[in-house]
């Protein structure tokens, strides 16, 4: 009888186990990290636009000595300008009156994150909370 020598090539089972067990440890770290990466990637364009809000609100103070009602009025008198796109993804509120306290954008339907995510920016502390902040709660 003749002998045969059987030679494998290839990996085993369990080899290939132990390499989808590695991708799925790895997926189950990085997505979240990722999705987090983008809320706050998404939330940017809020924060930015409640930052020149707040330097108009200064300015209107400085200039007519009170405190402004609306975004609408920074607007109209020409402290503000908010750009078209950003109007359609975010809805901007003054909060509080004489002084003005917080500055609040709320995501619309047109924001890909979906819309009713808050962004807060409290004045007195100059901190933003909420939707893609690290120490912010996600108000949906």
């Amino acid at each position: 009888m003749a002998n045969f020598k059987r030679q494998d090539s290839g990996f085993t089972l369990i080899e290939v186990l132990v390499v989808v067990v590695i991708v799925a440890i790895l997926a189950a770290i990085s997505v979240p990290i990722y999705i987090e990466y983008v809320k706050g990637a998404r939330a940017s364009d809020g924060q930015a636009t409640i930052g020149a809000i707040y330097n108009a609100v200064k300015m209107y103070h400085q200039d007519l000595g009170e405190e402004p009602t609306s975004i609408e009025e920074l607007e109209e008198l020409q402290y503000l300008e908010i750009d078209e796109g950003t109007k359609k993804q975010w809805n901007f509120t003054l909060m509080g009156q004489n002084p003005v306290t917080q500055i609040e954008a709320v995501s619309t339907s047109e924001m890909k994150g979906g819309a009713g995510h808050t962004i807060l920016f409290d004045i007195e502390t100059g901190r933003f909370t909420g939707y893609g902040l690290p120490t912010g709660d996600d108000s949906e």
